[in-house]
């Protein structure tokens, strides 16, 4: 039995060492041939299509959307968690629908917070 588990995981675990073994180098070469220096006024400054712009800004922008935003958002991971969920739900055992009903939870109540902010027009 130990050994059959153990077979089940050494994938995960040999992945795992590949994903660090792939990384570390890349992380450490990227961190010698960036730039030391990072106090560049320019850097800063406001771009529109890397011109500095000139003059005053036509419209305002309007935050209107972010609660649809934010219910796009939750509804695209939850449809992607659901479709797994209800793909595998006949073979699994009913007390592992209980995490998933606190995803859903969770989901549900970041949609209710969007909902909420919607009708505060006066925040924007």
């Amino acid at each position: 039995m130990v050994g059959e588990l153990a077979g089940n995981y050494s994938t995960v675990v040999l992945m795992f060492g590949f994903a660090i073994v792939a990384m570390a180098p890349a992380l450490v070469i990227s961190r010698m041939l960036s730039p030391r220096k990072r106090s560049n006024p320019v850097k800063f400054l406001p771009m529109e299509c890397g011109q500095v712009p000139s003059g005053e800004g036509r419209t305002h922008f309007m935050m209107q959307y972010y609660p649809y935003i934010l219910m796009f958002v939750v509804f695209d991971v939850m449809a992607i968690f659901l479709y797994a969920w209800g793909s595998s739900l006949l073979e699994i055992p009913k007390i592992a629908t209980l995490p998933m009903m606190g995803f859903l939870g969770i989901m549900f109540g970041a949609m209710a917070f969007a909902l909420y902010q919607s009708g505060r027009r006066r925040i924007w």
